[in-house]
């Protein structure tokens, strides 16, 4: 169940990049701090390629980011990472090491494989809810009212319009 969910919130990012020019892609947005849809992609993809690439070793680090500006700056680069990480998600579960430096104490926190797969999952709708934002300030631009929104949420609308 986790796969298929990420292979759709992945997908509903890629609808909406290919929707978008570069232009767009880079447009300040006010109401985000004039942060853009491509600075907040570029944080999803580099937090996934970050589980993907420290995998083997056992430690992961999301403060180690490459912060590739290409990434946030071309739509089909952007598009091309989210290919290549949902092709190489489905791996062997197994423990991991999260390491992070909080307050300058470097912390180490025992995890797991599916934990950072589902943390990356709701990282990105996290992100996706303030792209959409961004989104509603490009009125050419279509979006499904449920981009960026968490699928228990979804579901509560569900059982309360009954």
């Amino acid at each position: 169940m986790l796969i298929p969910s990420l292979h759709k919130t992945l997908n509903e990012l890629e609808l909406l990049l290919n929707q978008l020019s570069n232009a767009d892609f880079t447009l300040p947005c006010k109401g985000l701090s004039n942060a853009t849809i491509g600075e907040h992609t570029r944080h999803i993809i580099e937090m996934f390629q970050c589980l993907e690439n420290q995998y083997e070793n056992g430690v992961v680090n999301y403060d180690r980011r490459n912060r590739d500006y290409r990434i946030q700056t071309d739509t089909h680069f952007a598009l091309q990472c989210l290919t290549d990480i949902k092709n190489q998600l489905e791996k062997d579960n197994k423990k991991l090491l999260l390491q992070q430096i909080i307050d300058e104490e470097e912390l180490h926190i025992e995890s797991n494989y599916f934990r950072e797969l589902l943390y990356n999952l709701e990282h990105c709708i996290h992100h996706q809810a303030l792209i959409k934002v961004a989104v509603l300030q490009l009125e050419h631009l279509q979006i499904d009212a449920d981009f960026g929104v968490a699928p228990s949420t979804i579901e509560y609308r569900k059982q309360c319009a009954q």
